[in-house]
């Protein structure tokens, strides 16, 4: 499998960060890197990270499903996750998961046609006293109301 050389530089990094034995511990992060670049968990990614940890590709798969941040289907450019544990329920996030939902035309783990946008119903993300929280691939965003949304939404899509 062919990745970037900013990709390939990250894990050789990663690997020479473990001790011989124990590379296992960098499939994580090559995963999620990978997964940045190329849009999904691929069986191919699979049995690369695999080779590369030294590891089988079922140990692989077993992370794989079970961390809810490693997506077998691709997302959209922006991802928007969507908290809904009980301290953003009770600031509403029920109402903000439907207009977000409704505002780009797509249902729970859902892609726009476009590509551009995901959405994600998730657990506590951990901004209980923020609430509601949503996050943006790898942003953010507290004390989100449907007017807040909308602006960060329609901003990222003025940067298509």
């Amino acid at each position: 499998m062919t990745f970037s050389p900013q990709l390939e530089a990250r894990f050789a990094k990663l690997l020479e960060s473990y001790p011989a034995g124990r590379q296992r511990a960098a499939m994580i992060p090559m995963l999620l890197y990978a997964q940045d670049e190329i849009g999904s968990v691929t069986d191919e990614l699979v049995e690369e990270v695999a080779q590369r940890v030294g590891v089988t590709p079922l140990q692989v798969n077993e992370v794989v499903s079970y961390y809810s941040m490693l997506h077998r289907e691709a997302r959209g450019k922006y991802h928007v996750q969507v908290c809904t544990n009980i301290s953003c329920l009770l600031h509403d996030a029920d109402q903000l998961l439907e207009h977000t939902c409704q505002k780009l035309g797509i249902e729970n783990h859902g892609v726009t046609p476009d590509g551009q946008f995901s959405i994600e119903e998730v657990e506590c993300m951990g901004a209980c006293s923020w609430a509601p929280a949503i996050q943006v691939n790898y942003d953010y965003h507290h004390f989100v109301t449907p007017e807040k949304l909308d602006r960060l939404l329609d901003g990222l899509r003025k940067k298509q």
